[in-house]
C-alpha cells in the first residue's frame, strides 16, 4: 500500500482523486484548511488539517510518502477579481507550494514524486494557435499566477525529487466545477455560445483527469510540465452546439460579450471570452490513454443518470 498526500483534497478534483487511489488500494491522506467539514470521500481516507501555508503539523507524513498531489489554491471563480480577490488567488498557491518545499525537506525519506498543480492560463490567450508544453508562457494575469504557482515548488527538484506540473484545462463534472453551471441554461431552453464562439476550450473530463494523476505518479519517466487536457479541444461555439444535441436542446441564444465584461471585468476576457487550443501532447507521447478523447462522449456520460456514469460512486 502506497501512502498519497493530496493537498487541496476536498475540493472537486482532489475529491475524485481520492476515489481513484482509494479505489487502488492506496493509502490516501487529505491535507484541508476545513478538515472538520470534509465529505464526500472515500471512507478509507485520513483528513488533516493544515494551515495551507506550512509543514506544521503534516510534515511527518510526507516522510516516506510516494506523492505528494498539491492541488492547494484559492478559487478563482465566480466572483469579479478585486485587488484583494487577485492577491489572494496568488498568495494561496504560492504559500501552498512552499509548505509541500518545506514537508519534503524535513522528511528522512522523501517522496517519490511531487505532482504540482497548474493550468493552461499558463499560455495566456492563444486565438487559433495549437498550444504545446513547448509554447512559451502568456503576459496576463492568469498566466504570471501560473508561473509563480508552478516555481512555488521548484526547489524540489535540488532535493532529488521528480517533479511533474499539471497544467489543467477546463475539467467536467456533474459533482460541482463549471459544467452544470453551463448546462443551467440549456436546461431551461435559453442555452448558447458565449461571446462570438471563437475561443477555444482546453477540457477533459474528471475521470480522465484523475486517471491521468494516477498514471503520472507512476511513470517514473514523467517530470516538468504536461497538459491535462482531452486531445481533442474545441471552440465555445462548438462546446454549445455539442452540449444542446446531447441535452436534446437547441444553442441559439448568446450571451454577449460585452455584458460578461460589464460584470466580471477582466475574468470574463481570460475565462470565459479567451481561451487555449492546449492538447496534451507529452501526455500522448507517454501512452496515456483517454477514457473521453471526445467532447461527445464525455458530454453523454456527464448527462446520463449517475449510477450509469464512469464517474466514482461518492
Amino acid at each position: 500500500m502506497s501512502r498519497i498526500i493530496i493537498t487541496g483534497g476536498t475540493g472537486l478534483i482532489g475529491r475524485a482523486l481520492a476515489f481513484e487511489l482509494a479505489a487502488a488500494e492506496n493509502e490516501v491522506i487529505i491535507l484541508s484548511r476545513h478538515a472538520s467539514g470534509a465529505y464526500n470521500l472515500p471512507q478509507s481516507a485520513r483528513v488533516h488539517a493544515w494551515d495551507a501555508k506550512t509543514a506544521e503539523g503534516w510534515s511527518a507524513l510526507a516522510s516516506g510518502a510516494a506523492a505528494i498531489v498539491n492541488l492547494a489554491g484559492e478559487s478563482i471563480a465566480p466572483m469579479p477579481w478585486t485587488a484583494e480577490r487577485r492577491r489572494r488567488i496568488l498568495q494561496s498557491r504560492v504559500d501552498a507550494g512552499r509548505a509541500v518545499v518545506e514537508a519534503v525537506r524535513a522528511a528522512e525519506v522523501k517522496p517519490r514524486v511531487v505532482i504540482q498543480a497548474s493550468a493552461v492560463g499558463y499560455y495566456g490567450l492563444c486565438g487559433d494557435e495549437q498550444v504545446t508544453e513547448e509554447t512559451p508562457p502568456g503576459d496576463d494575469f492568469l498566466a504570471h499566477v501560473c508561473r509563480d504557482w508552478e516555481e512555488s515548488s521548484a526547489p524540489l527538484e535540488q532535493l532529488g525529487v521528480r517533479r511533474v506540473i499539471i497544467r489543467t484545462g477546463l475539467v467536467l463534472s456533474r459533482d460541482g466545477g463549471v459544467f452544470p453551471l453551463i448546462a443551467l441554461p440549456f436546461r431551461f431552453f435559453v442555452g448558447g455560445r458565449i461571446g462570438n464562439g471563437r475561443q477555444y476550450t482546453p477540457w477533459i473530463h474528471i475521470v480522465d483527469h484523475a486517471r491521468a494523476i494516477c498514471f503520472l505518479i507512476g511513470k517514473a519517466t514523467a517530470n516538468g510540465p504536461l497538459n491535462l487536457t482531452a486531445p481533442n479541444p474545441v471552440t465555445n461555439a462548438e462546446f454549445s452546439r455539442t452540449l444542446g444535441e446531447t441535452m436534446g436542446r437547441p444553442a441559439l441564444i448568446p450571451t454577449p460579450g460585452f455584458a460578461l465584461r460589464l460584470v466580471f471585468g477582466d475574468m470574463a476576457k481570460l475565462m470565459l471570452l479567451g481561451g487555449q487550443r492546449a492538447v496534451p501532447k507529452h501526455l500522448q507521447e507517454m501512452g496515456f490513454q483517454f477514457r473521453f478523447p471526445d467532447l461527445q462522449s464525455a458530454l453523454s456520460d456527464l448527462l446520463r443518470p449517475a449510477k450509469e456514469s464512469a464517474l466514482p460512486t461518492q
